[in-house]
């Protein structure tokens, strides 16, 4: 028998939403930023490239992705741009945790 297309496009949206997440935290970079704001919440873009010792310009694409992605949710503070983990993002950490 087989699956209604209803089912099967509400499935292909769950599986991209999926697929969102994990290209979020395909990178190395990516994942040093989630950590790091395990550890220290609250922090700007320009705290985040400060702290890794990467560029500006590098921290802002990396923290787009991972907006993008929805691990991290971002809020302004006049022209800074703030940071704090998602929710259920820090599952995503203790599963990479045990992969390690």
């Amino acid at each position: 028998m087989k699956p209604k297309a209803s089912i099967v496009r509400r499935e292909g949206a769950r599986t991209k939403r999926l697929e969102r997440i994990v290209k979020g935290f395909a990178n190395h970079r990516r994942i040093e930023i989630l950590e790091l704001l395990a550890s220290q919440p609250d922090l700007c873009v320009g705290d985040v490239s400060e702290k890794l010792e990467i560029e500006f310009k590098t921290a802002s694409e990396h923290v787009r992705r991972l907006v993008f992605s929805g691990l991290v949710v971002k809020r302004y503070k006049g022209r800074r741009v703030c940071l704090r983990l998602a929710d259920g993002t820090r599952n995503i950490l203790a599963f990479l945790e045990r992969l390690a």
